[in-house]
Parts: C-alpha cells; sequence; structure tokens
C-alpha cells in the first residue's frame, strides 16, 4: 500500500477579471509530496502553465488524508473533507474503539460526497460512521505519477 504525502500549498497569481482589470489572488492547491522542497517544485511545475503572470508559493502546510475518492463526473467540481470514524471492537474490554481518519472525496455537493463516500468504502470490513463533511477550497489535486517522473 502507497502512503500518500499530501501538501496543501497556497499559490499567488495573477487573474484577469472580466472588465479586464487584473486582481491577485490566492488559490489553494493539494499536491503529493515527499517533503516540503518537492512540494513547492511541484506545484510550481503543475500551476505555471496556467498563470499569466507572476506565481508565489504563499503557504505549503502538510495535511493528512488516508485515501481520496475522486470522479470523473463533469459535475464532481468541488473537493470535500470527510471525517470518519472507523469502530473496532477491543477484544478485551468488549468495548467499541473509534479511530478518526480524513477522506478527500469529489463530488458536486454535499450529499454527492456522501453518496461518493458510502461508495468508496463498499468493499471495506471495517465499520464506520461519518462524523463531519465539509467543503474545502481546494480548487485542484496532484497526486503522485510515476510514470511521468520517468521522463
Amino acid at each position: 500500500m502507497i502512503m500518500n504525502n499530501w501538501f496543501e500549498c497556497k499559490i499567488e497569481t495573477e487573474k484577469t477579471l472580466e472588465g479586464g482589470a487584473t486582481k491577485k489572488v490566492t488559490e489553494p492547491y493539494l499536491v503529493d509530496a515527499l517533503n516540503f522542497t518537492e512540494a513547492e517544485a511541484r506545484i510550481i511545475k503543475e500551476i505555471t502553465p496556467y498563470c499569466n503572470g507572476q506565481l508565489t508559493v504563499k503557504d505549503i502546510r502538510r495535511v493528512k488524508y488516508s485515501e481520496m475518492f475522486t470522479s470523473d463526473a463533469e459535475s464532481a467540481d468541488k473537493w470535500y473533507k470527510v471525517k470518519c470514524n472507523f469502530i473496532t471492537l477491543d477484544e478485551k474490554t468488549q468495548s467499541e474503539k473509534r479511530s478518526a481518519t480524513f477522506i478527500l472525496v469529489k463530488a458536486s455537493d454535499l450529499r454527492d460526497a456522501v453518496q461518493r463516500f458510502d461508495e468508496g468504502m463498499k468493499g471495506s470490513m471495517v465499520d464506520y460512521e461519518i462524523h463531519t463533511v465539509q467543503e474545502t477550497n481546494i480548487l485542484d489535486v496532484f497526486p503522485y505519477d510515476a510514470e511521468a517522473k520517468k521522463e
């Protein structure tokens, strides 16, 4: 099983508004990298082709997502952070134990996020309960691609 190291990178760039004026905006993206240095290099490489002006990495922070459920549906244009509790039974005390984990889900709205989460968990043998579902402001996610690294 491959463990991902997710970093949320906030990028400041200039956007052209409808009237032709430009405005500086800060946008968050998620990138899979080994460390902060690689995260900065990867996000600059991924975002530069889409920027007109100067690009500045304003912030990088490590975030913990144990899994990600993506979607190819055109309507799925938002990322939701799902906090769920995995429920296990402690055999010694015969009590339930809950372990919190965060999973990122790409969906069109809150209901769709819950549905996609449940679909993603279908094959799982562990009991779980959804604690919270929260829309994030993440614009795009860039997972590690071993094939692209070979080029």
